[in-house]
């Protein structure tokens, strides 16, 4: 049995997330595609090899040729497209972050767990051999107890009217590059949610922050720290650190090892490193969301592991004196 995915959008990142992987993967085929304008969708399809085309989204979602589908919309629409998606009973695979805020994550956690389908959140990390072993680590008590964890994704946008500053798509770059930071942050300090103690933000335009720091606490009272940007000076820093009472962890580029990484362990004066398959990420978690639909397996990025995360990040606005974002 073969899962047959349609992709809301002819976005960007589609190609590499979806596209690549599943031409690898006998479980999966991408048969459909849509745009707002049918000639974008065609013109999508044919560079890709995809065999249908849409010339809008509700078409789409009407094919009965579709399984689940791909949700990588600017962020303000995940939310809608993904309760429309579950009322024409499809799965879906949503891009990050999961909504526009945690109220709306909520809706649609419901939403997924009454109607029975796959509603999986796209951290492609999260199912990478070195994010599970990052895990185990912290599990296993080599770091003895943990006292810090630091994340961060750092990257230059510089062109500023890209969607990704817009307010009114639920723009921001805790929204973009933040949500990664944070979910690492949940990931790697023992899998808890963190409140947030403070937060500060550089703004791009009124409400929409351009890079953001936060200082977390854990229910185990640990503590945890995340930056992100999207224009500021740490141009490019991607990494996690977690720190505990006999050791410390260090990763480079935890995000997509497949490209470059560099992970330490160091215990009691001792330091390890440690090398990790290139395969991607995407095909990974394009693996989970197949293994998930057709066999019913569960996935590490649930809706309700997602309502967590929006969680975090609305209080991360509201420690920052700034608006929550809002449904497009």
């Amino acid at each position: 049995m073969s899962l047959r995915i349609g992709i809301l959008g002819a976005a960007r990142i589609a190609p590499a997330a979806l596209v690549k992987p599943a031409s690898s993967n006998s479980s999966v085929s991408v048969t459909a595609v849509a745009a707002r304008s049918l000639d974008r969708a065609q013109t999508f399809a044919t560079r890709h090899g995809i065999p249908s085309a849409h010339g809008s989204y509700e078409a789409l979602l009407a094919d009965p040729d579709i399984d689940a589908v791909y949700n990588p919309l600017p962020n303000g629409l995940h939310g809608r497209w993904t309760r429309a998606a579950l009322e024409a009973g499809k799965h879906v695979l949503c891009e990050k972050p999961f909504t526009a805020n945690a109220a709306e994550a909520r809706e649609i956690a419901g939403l997924a767990a009454e109607s029975g389908r796959v509603v999986m959140e796209a951290f492609h990390y999260r199912y990478h051999p070195l994010a599970l072993r990052v895990e185990e680590i912290v599990a296993s008590g080599e770091l003895g107890t943990l006292e810090r964890v630091e994340t961060a994704l750092c990257f230059p946008l510089p062109k500023f009217s890209d969607i990704r500053y817009d307010y009114a798509l639920a723009g921001g770059a805790t929204m973009d590059a933040g949500c990664y930071a944070v979910h690492m942050a949940r990931t790697f300090g023992g899998g808890e949610t963190p409140s947030v103690v403070s937060a500060a933000a550089k703004l791009r335009s009124p409400g929409v922050d351009r890079a953001m720091t936060a200082e977390l606490r854990y229910p185990s009272g640990h503590t945890g720290r995340i930056e992100c940007s999207m224009w500021s000076s740490s141009v490019l820093k991607i990494s996690a650190k977690v720190i505990g009472s006999k050791g410390s962890l260090s990763v480079f580029n935890p995000l997509m090892p497949q490209a470059y990484h560099r992970f330490s362990v160091r215990t009691s004066g001792s330091r390890r490193t440690e090398k990790f398959p290139r395969r991607a990420s995407y095909a990974y978690q394009l693996d989970a969301f197949a293994a998930a639909v057709l066999r019913g397996e569960p996935v590490k990025t649930s809706a309700a592991d997602a309502v967590e995360t929006m969680t975090v990040i609305d209080e991360i606005y509201r420690a920052a004196g700034l608006p929550l974002r809002e449904p497009g």
